[in-house]
């Protein structure tokens, strides 16, 4: 059993997607970074709102100025703010995602040789116009020389 697990686990099909698995997690955390630090705050300006603090208390009527009060306080929310970040980070690794994949499948795509320009293989008599061989120098039909 062991020796079976071995040799699973050093194919290159597993080996591969431990490296995806691995660099896909680091991947996710630059677009979470950049959708939370970089994106969201000029978002959140032009609209008016801080989408880390859009929040609906469930408990009461309580109000908290941030997220993170009503948290301290251990009242249950509705973190529409967070889940909207969270679209625009899916978003965004989706659109790398296929950018990759669609250019992969145009490397994959086989190159389409331009169709071969084919020399006629006869020509016309000038004087019986009969179809005769390109390489004729006299017609078979009319025995015209063929110039």
């Amino acid at each position: 059993m062991w020796k079976e697990f071995r040799e699973f686990a050093i194919r290159g099909d597993v080996v591969d997607l431990a490296v995806a698995v691995i660099i896909g997690a680091a991947f996710g955390k630059i677009v979470t970074s950049f959708v939370g630090d970089i994106l969201m705050p000029p978002v959140g300006r032009l609209l008016g709102a801080d989408f880390s603090n859009l929040f609906i208390v469930l408990a009461g009527n309580q109000t908290f100025a941030t997220l993170a009060d009503a948290k301290k306080a251990g009242v249950p929310t509705l973190n529409y703010g967070l889940f909207l970040q969270s679209i625009f980070d899916f978003i965004i690794v989706a659109f790398a995602v296929f950018q990759v994949v669609r250019q992969i499948n145009r490397l994959r795509r086989p190159l389409v040789a331009a169709p071969a320009v084919v020399a006629p293989a006869t020509k016309d008599c000038s004087f019986c116009f009969m179809a005769v061989p390109v390489r004729a120098t006299r017609c078979p039909h009319c025995t015209s020389t063929l110039g």
